[in-house]
């Protein structure tokens, strides 16, 4: 796999011919929308097949995958547009394999009410996937906003581990520090949001609870530790797992890295797996910076796996950008969420280069519009930055990653993951 930088000049089908693949193959797995008119400094993913097969007339799925000694679920995680499409064609081009290393868990925690096309067409990478449609009252309750029914089976039919994902935020990300404290000092509200999880893991199916840590001090968190043991041996008891998602405070003070050294050597004991991610709607309050700092994370990372072993560790890829109004004032400046297809359109729409931040491994581009000629940065992450983090995975033997969220399908993510890992799935019921 490699990624390919657009210099200026440089067109789709000159770059097809540098690599010696199909343009239409590129466009394909970068999922271009506008292939004629590349951004300078926008990457591509290169991704060269071990085994690729032409349909001929007659072929199925199962037959193909069967004279090649593969799963469907490998034929659908090398050819995503199979998920946009009911039947084979012949003269479809499909890949067979690629030539991986390395193994890896992924795990994405997302909103109930994503497209269904774009999860059919996202679960066949995923080994778990976490479902945001629980909050925690402050009496132990648990407020349920959609019927995710259908999002379970579908889990289970790509064979992905559905886990119900448990927060006092709403799914608005409105924040519910009243609920928080009362459960963390009440042990009967932890005996009775435990029943209620466990109520709810075996009506829905679900195969665990994932419980996202908020609020986190040196103070509070012997109280996090006590509650979070307390209501998970309840529930690994009988059967589930038991996950936690922490939501790190890493930043950049002049040129130091600095975070709270908090001893999670009980949460190591206690959880099955633990996400480090940044979890976050479309709001941001902070000042312009990258979204992502590949710097940072390995800093911090290296105190992590001092208290956490690396085999429980999963590090977090946020696929959101976002577009700072300049000079930035807190509460008062403009910022907008971006994908990642959405900031290449603004970069190409303003016809302005993307630069690249080599310490943080991560893409940005300045611009100007409006009738006052209003300055703006874009931060936003590309294939490097994922590339960098799926690396320090790797090279540190982590569990794997945890991505915030899958609402929108990003091509590019799934290419570079596939392309060199083998995703670790297991069989579901």
């Amino acid at each position: 796999m490699l990624i390919h930088v657009v210099q200026p000049g440089e067109t789709i089908q000159s770059i097809a011919e540098m690599y010696d693949l199909p343009a239409g193959t590129i466009i394909q797995d970068n999922g271009l929308d506008f292939p004629e008119h590349l951004v300078v400094g926008q990457c591509l993913v290169i991704a060269k097949p071990e085994i690729v097969y032409t349909v001929q007339e007659g072929d199925s799925l199962s037959s193909i995958a069967a004279s090649y000694n593969v799963s469907i679920m490998q034929l659908l995680q090398n050819n995503p547009f199979l998920a946009d499409r009911e039947f084979l064609y012949p003269g479809d081009r499909l890949v067979i394999s690629y030539n991986k290393k390395y193994s890896m868990a992924t795990h994405s925690i997302t909103l109930p009410y994503v497209n269904i096309k774009t999860l059919r067409k996202t679960l066949p990478y995923l080994t778990y996937i976490s479902v945001v449609n629980y909050t925690a009252t402050d009496d132990g309750d648990i407020i349920t906003y959609y019927d995710d029914t259908e999002f379970i089976r579908l889990a289970k039919e790509y064979n992905t581990i559905p886990m119900m994902f448990l927060t006092t935020l709403t799914l608005q990300g409105e924040a519910n520090i009243r609920a928080a404290f009362n459960i963390l000092l009440n042990e009967e509200i932890q005996d009775r949001l435990a029943d209620n999880i466990l109520t709810i893991l075996k009506n829905k199916g679900f195969y665990g609870i994932n419980i996202f840590f908020e609020y986190i001090t040196q103070a509070s968190l012997p109280y996090y530790e006590n509650a979070y043991e307390r209501i998970v041996n309840k529930i690994t008891s009988e059967g589930f797992l038991a996950f936690a998602t922490i939501n790190p405070d890493i930043r950049m003070v002049g040129t130091e890295v600095e975070f709270v050294k908090l001893d999670y050597t009980v949460l190591n004991q206690t959880a099955d797996n633990v996400l480090f991610m940044n979890y976050e709607w479309a709001i941001n309050p902070n000042p312009p910076s990258p979204i992502s700092s590949i710097y940072n994370i390995e800093i911090y990372l290296n105190y992590l796996k001092e208290v956490i072993l690396p085999e429980k560790l999963n590090l977090g890829i946020s696929t959101i950008g976002y577009d700072w109004e300049l000079p930035y004032f807190t509460g008062i400046s403009s910022v907008r969420a971006l994908t990642y297809v959405s900031a290449v359109a603004l970069a190409r729409n303003e016809n302005v280069p993307i630069q690249f931040d080599e310490i943080s491994q991560t893409p940005f581009f300045l611009y100007t519009n409006g009738p006052f000629r209003t300055e703006h940065i874009v931060w936003f992450i590309d294939a490097r930055s994922i590339n960098a983090l799926l690396k320090l995975v790797s090279d540190n033997n982590l569990h794997g990653i945890g991505i915030w969220n899958i609402s929108v399908y990003n091509p590019q993510l799934w290419l570079i993951i596939n392309s060199q890992y083998n995703i670790v799935k297991y069989e579901v019921e």
